[in-house]
């Protein structure tokens, strides 16, 4: 008689903006592929990140925060869930338990309910994260409002901060996918290409401190990543350059900041994660520049990669 079989496959995670989704990808894959940020709306494109079992692997796909839009960035990320949904073999609504339902979370209830009436084979498990932050009279009683939401075939309360149910929920996942062999090398944990993980890494950076309104406007474009010359083979340097766009005048004076101080800061902390990810020493070159409207202007929304 035949062993289990090996399993693969893309779970995708969604929920309304800052829900835990990109924490909680970092946390079942083992190490930081995605930026978090308190801020809403942090992710602005599909991340996947790897997780390799014996008997699977599992690749997640962390997704923008769906959401009623205000913007035209708003609607094609809108899209951009919606279309990476249609592709994965099952999804993990994220719903954080130290905080009610709510008519967002509702909306996108309905809109995966619609989904799989069109995708009837299409698994469904509900991720109430964060349980770590309430006590467990208030998680069983939001385990039952999730349950009345939508109709789902799992729900896993798990905790990203302390490991909670993290392998749990990693086997309901697994067990959804199809048997296959690895889509991925064994050790890859994310094919994110290394400019768009800069990128990234100096947004997230960028995001900490900032006002509420300013986090939505601010996008960055790697412009170029070379060696330094003449440097020793022991001891090499990358030359980063990065632009840092966002809408107004006023808003680069906030990303800047008196003297320069806040640039100096964000810079800091970018290169040091840059470092990190790349493994060698990095010049790290912010240059902060107005695209006024950007999330309104088509042209500009394709020159900034959306």
């Amino acid at each position: 008689m035949a062993g289990p079989q090996f399993r693969s496959g893309f779970a995708c995670f969604v929920g309304r903006p800052n829900v835990g989704k990109s924490t909680l990808m970092n946390a079942l894959v083992g190490d930081k592929v995605a930026i978090t940020s308190s801020k809403p709306q942090t992710t602005r494109h599909t991340i996947r990140g790897v997780v390799h079992r014996a008997d699977a692997q599992l690749v997640i796909v962390d997704t923008p925060g769906l959401h009623r839009p205000r913007t035209l960035l708003g609607e094609r990320l809108n899209d951009l869930v919606r279309e990476t949904l249609l592709s994965v073999d099952v999804v993990g609504l994220c719903l954080p338990a130290d905080e009610r339902i709510g008519p967002g979370d509702r909306f996108i209830a309905a809109e995966l309910t619609e989904l799989r009436r069109s995708r009837r084979r299409l698994p469904c498990v509900a991720v109430v994260t964060k349980a770590d932050t309430v006590d467990r009279g208030h998680l069983a009683g939001h385990l039952l409002a999730v349950s009345e939401l939508i109709d789902v075939d799992d729900v896993v309360p798990v905790s990203a901060r302390d490991g909670y149910q993290l392998e749990v929920l990693t086997d309901v996942l697994a067990g959804h996918l199809p048997e296959g062999p690895p889509l991925y090398p064994a050790g890859e944990l994310t094919d994110e290409p290394e400019q768009v993980m800069i990128a990234e890494l100096v947004r997230e950076a960028a995001l900490e401190g900032v006002r509420d309104e300013l986090p939505h406007s601010l996008a960055v474009v790697v412009e170029e990543v070379t060696p330094r010359e003449d440097r020793p083979d022991d001891d090499p340097l990358l030359d980063v350059h990065v632009h840092l766009f966002v809408e107004r005048e006023s808003q680069k004076a906030i990303v800047i900041g008196r003297g320069g101080s806040r640039l100096r800061d964000v810079g800091t902390r970018a290169r040091q994660e840059i470092e990190g990810l790349l493994g060698t020493r990095v010049h790290l070159d912010i240059r902060v520049k107005v695209a006024k409207d950007w999330q309104r202007d088509p042209k500009q929304l394709h020159r900034l990669g959306f």
